[in-house]
């Protein structure tokens, strides 16, 4: 067995599968949520700021942008509302690939997924996008004539910088239609303590997959060469915190919680 099966070991899918309430985690997914916990009480909060982003981003995409297809990229394990069961709701047409690095969320997603129509589970990294992209499921479901719904919901975080995930996330939306969209929310340092971003780096290094918090300049990074729209009525252009993109009281949603994401949706504008 290696390192990354050992069951002792937690992983990020199993930690955010019990951050937001749900049963497919390990025993020590849930000592390290329990950790996270006791370093930051807010940690909860995120999760569901953030599950929270997904969901508004997703059908703001399918029912007023008119976007037919996802591609959700980092997936996790399927928990709450998942992205195909939103889109279902305003359309009845959607397509999703979800993909993710973890066997597991592959193995689980698939059999809990058999007979979603317009669905397909594949395992790839983000740090491969020719894989993902040409994957015979992606290009099954994908017509990358029409505009696509790029999804990175807390996934840029453990993509080193040596790996450049600012070029990395450039391919993507390279190889999507004008008219698509990125959705991209990502764990900052902004504002935090440093004594608990180095005790959550902590955790998440016993992982396979280590995570990096990044400032606010290096996620609007992630959306060069796009049009972000605005997060809320009356709102500027701009990056936001999680929490607030698509709020109906921007104040209101604006907790510790939601400031551990930046997010934003973008659009690939015809040149």
């Amino acid at each position: 067995m290696s390192d990354a099966e050992a069951p002792d070991r937690p992983f990020v899918a199993g930690m955010y599968d019990y951050y937001l309430g749900g049963t497919a985690n390990s025993a020590a997914d849930r000592a390290a949520v329990d950790q996270m916990k006791q370093v930051t009480p807010d940690v909860i909060d995120a999760a569901w700021a953030n599950r929270g982003f997904l969901q508004r981003a997703v059908r703001r995409m399918a029912q007023d942008w008119g976007v037919r297809q996802f591609i959700d990229i980092g997936a996790g394990l399927p928990t709450q509302r998942n992205t195909h069961e939103v889109v279902g709701e305003v359309i009845a047409d959607g397509r999703v690939v979800y993909v993710d690095i973890d066997e597991r969320v592959i193995q689980r997603g698939r059999a809990m997924l058999d007979g979603a129509s317009g669905t397909a589970v594949i395992l790839g990294d983000i740090r491969k996008p020719d894989e993902i992209l040409g994957h015979p499921e992606t290009q099954r479901l994908i017509d990358f004539s029409q505009p696509v719904g790029l999804l990175m919901v807390a996934v840029t975080q453990f993509v080193s910088d040596a790996d450049d995930p600012w070029g990395m996330i450039t391919r993507y939306t390279d190889a999507v239609a004008p008219g698509s969209y990125l959705a991209l929310s990502a764990v900052t340092s902004d504002r935090q303590a440093e004594r608990i971003v180095q005790a959550a780096t902590k955790v998440y290094a016993r992982t396979p997959t280590p995570a990096a918090a990044r400032s606010k300049a290096d996620i609007e990074r992630f959306f060069s060469g796009l049009q972000i729209v605005p997060p809320y009525e009356g709102a500027a252009s701009e990056v936001t915190y999680v929490g607030q993109w698509g709020a109906e009281d921007p104040e209101a949603a604006d907790s510790d919680g939601s400031r551990w994401f930046y997010a934003a949706v973008a659009r690939k504008e015809a040149t």
